[in-house]
């Protein structure tokens, strides 16, 4: 069983993010996930409660989850922990999970067209410029240099093995987790159909990646 290194970085407004990532184009893996961070953005100040069912092990969190993180959200993102009274810009967490993903739809793009492609797909799928940059930022440096990324999105097998609960609930909820593999030379791949997303209200969006390994 292949050890795939998976990273889930930025949930823009109320979301929490897991990874797990499998080989090739299904299958199972054991995954370590680095670096899930959530956002939360209601319209108003709003004492939030963010909870993860989680079907792994969680190895680091910060603030501490305990059993959740209870905090003081504000329009702008920025959180205060209720318990300790400090400022955090947002919640990060990583752990480990096995979880089957499925790299049958997707992209085939260039390394050197990375960053475009990056942030021409993750514009239409919702996020806002401070958003995927946050995710372009961190993911470029190590695709830029490949040959060629086969960059999948994945749905039910993310959103299924990381059950998000957040009190109050969110009028919107994005959840954007990417899973990519490096090519020697491009492959036919069906593409998926990219749905709009409109945020409403308190919005939850949640953006991540997977870096699957050879």
């Amino acid at each position: 069983m292949k050890k795939l290194i998976c990273l889930i970085l930025a949930l823009a407004c109320g979301a929490v993010g897991l990874c797990a990532c499998v080989p090739e184009s299904g299958g199972s893996g054991n995954a370590v996930m680095y670096k899930p961070v959530i956002y939360l953005y209601p319209e108003e100040e709003t004492d939030v409660t963010v909870k993860l069912d989680y079907a792994g092990v969680l190895t680091c969190t910060y603030p501490a989850y305990k059993d959740g993180w209870t905090v003081r959200a504000r329009p702008d993102g920025s959180l205060t922990d209720l318990e300790t009274g400090l400022e955090y810009s947002y919640l990060f967490w990583e752990g480990e999970a096995e979880v089957d993903y499925d790299l049958s739809r997707g992209y085939v793009v260039k390394g050197e067209d990375t960053a475009a492609f990056l942030q021409q797909t993750l514009a239409e799928m919702g996020l806002e410029p401070k958003e995927y940059n946050e995710f372009i930022v961190y993911w470029l440096p190590q695709m830029q240099g490949n040959p060629y990324n086969l960059i999948t999105f994945q749905q039910e097998a993310y959103t299924n093995s990381a059950v998000l609960n957040v009190a109050p609930e969110p009028d919107s909820l994005l959840r954007i987790f990417m899973v990519y593999k490096a090519l020697d030379k491009p492959i036919e791949i069906e593409q998926p159909d990219i749905i709009p997303f409109n945020r409403q209200g308190f919005t939850v969006i949640e953006w991540g990646g997977c870096a699957l390994s050879e």
